[in-house]
């Protein structure tokens, strides 16, 4: 007997996760199709945020910053202490168990919210039917009503340098590593790439980023791209602009790369090197030819304003639809459709979606750059303040980087906050939360913020838009 349910989902990502349990609460039969498992073999859910993206990547940038803290940080507080180590192994371990754990919490909250979880791959049929492929071979068809496609992303491969997951690696391989490598090369100076480099840089390892645009964090405020890649650089990475990998050669436990920059053709030499040039959507196998699902020139799938394909009652979010790969994105992205679903008018902001970096410092933004706003003819008001003027960034000895508030010159309205420093990607959330609902810089300004915090520092720089801040110096307006 065919099995038919109201929704179902493909994918158990933090798309299709959220997608089903919402869908769920607001009283849809539904199933969520997921073929992904782990190395025991048995099945997880969470996608690759959960499995080998955010949530494990953000374990081993805390464990190194830890050590690297215990290393270089305590003496300043007054803690003496000598030969401290790291225990790599036990620190892979720590994240496995972290991991282990919330992919887990997915399943217990699928049973919580009457989610059907079904083991497989997800495949559309036209019609809205969804055939299942099982683990063993055996095929079974699905009907549904509607129909959420959630397959997230992969890493980008590239021919210059084929990952084998020993000496050449993706970001999947980059989370395994055993032992810390001597030499380390990553390839790309996004937000993968300057994580990973950062974690195996604070352990040890000699890590060299070479980036083939010659503009560092092109998405980022120009501002704060300058101060990141000071700061990165004197912790120790050696980022190199401009620089195109052409070539590589795997010699045993190491591995030659070629690459073209300023200066001509250059080789190094790496114990491991990491590929982080980006993702790719998932769409092998995801729709039947018949199916009436299209997809647009970059391989995505395409859909409206809220998510609805070409095919009345199926839809797509996440890592496989337009806009930037972000799990926060997806996530909302499942909620606003199960709720569009049932019949409610949901939408989402996309001019307000968050962007972090995990380094440290954090790198978070939200809304529009300084250079964006002026190319497109706005006049804008800025304010900035310093962690250095901050009291409690100071009794953290965490002084590094800066709050920027860009505003509206005739409105006041804010339409950017940039953050490079402690806590930075809490604090963009502040600034989201106001900008949603059309803050003025003069609004934050009048706002009582604790004290001593670092939230502290948003409150000055919003007061520094219109030349009120109090600790410090305020700019002259001309």
């Amino acid at each position: 007997m065919t099995q038919k349910f109201d929704v179902v989902v493909i994918g158990a990502g933090p798309g299709g996760y959220v997608a089903a349990i919402k869908a769920a609460q607001l009283g849809f039969t539904t199933a969520c199709i997921e073929k992904y498992t782990d190395k025991e073999g048995k099945l997880a859910l969470g996608g690759t945020c959960l499995n080998v993206g955010c949530i494990p990547s953000k374990a081993l940038l805390d464990s190194s910053w830890k050590f690297h803290e215990a290393q270089d940080g305590f003496a300043i507080h007054g803690i003496n202490h000598a030969g401290v180590t790291m225990d790599v192994p036990a620190m892979v371990g720590r994240k496995a168990n972290i991991v282990k754990g919330l992919t887990s919490g997915v399943a217990t909250l699928f049973k919580a919210n009457g989610v059907t979880s079904i083991q497989g791959h997800g495949k559309l049929l036209a019609g809205k039917k969804v055939e299942v492929t099982k683990p063993d071979g055996s095929v079974e068809v699905i009907e549904a009503e509607n129909v959420i496609l959630a397959p997230g992303s992969r890493p980008i491969d590239i021919p210059p340098a084929p990952v084998d997951q020993n000496v050449i690696v993706d970001s999947t391989g980059a989370l395994e590593f055993q032992s810390v490598p001597k030499r380390l090369g990553v390839i790309g100076a996004g937000v993968i790439g300057l994580e990973l480099g950062s974690v195996w840089s604070r352990l040890g390892a000699e890590v060299t980023v070479l980036e083939a645009l010659d503009t560092f964090l092109m998405a980022a405020d120009t501002a704060v791209s300058k101060e990141a890649l000071k700061t990165l650089t004197k912790q120790g990475l050696d980022i190199k602009l401009g620089a195109r990998v052409t070539g590589s050669k795997v010699n045993g436990e190491e591995v030659v790369v070629t690459y073209t920059d300023a200066k001509g053709e250059q080789t190094i030499t790496f114990d491991k090197l990491i590929v982080a040039v980006g993702r790719r959507p998932v769409t092998t196998d995801l729709l039947a030819a018949d199916c009436g699902v299209t997809l647009d020139e970059r391989g995505f799938v395409h859909v409206d304003d809220h998510c609805a394909t070409t095919v009345p009652g199926v839809y797509a979010i996440g890592d496989v639809v337009r806009g930037m790969m972000l799990a926060h994105k997806a996530s909302e992205e499942g909620i606003m459709v199960a709720e569009r679903i049932k019949g409610h008018k949901a939408q989402m902001n996309y001019d307000l979606i968050p962007s972090v970096i995990y380094t440290h410092p954090e790198i978070a933004w939200v809304g529009k750059t300084e250079q964006a706003l002026k190319a497109e003819g706005v006049e804008v008001n800025v304010g900035t303040f310093p962690f250095a003027a901050s009291g409690r960034a100071m009794a953290a000895n965490d002084t590094g980087g800066f709050v920027k508030v860009i505003a509206d010159a005739k409105t006041d309205r804010v339409l950017g906050v940039h953050v490079i420093g402690p806590s930075a990607a809490e604090l963009v959330q502040q600034g989201a939360i106001g900008m949603e609902f059309g803050t003025s810089a003069e609004d934050l300004g009048m706002m009582v913020f604790s004290h001593p915090t670092l939230s502290e520092a948003l409150h000055e720089a919003a007061l520094a838009v219109n030349g009120t801040a109090i600790h410090i110096a305020n700019r002259k307006k001309r």
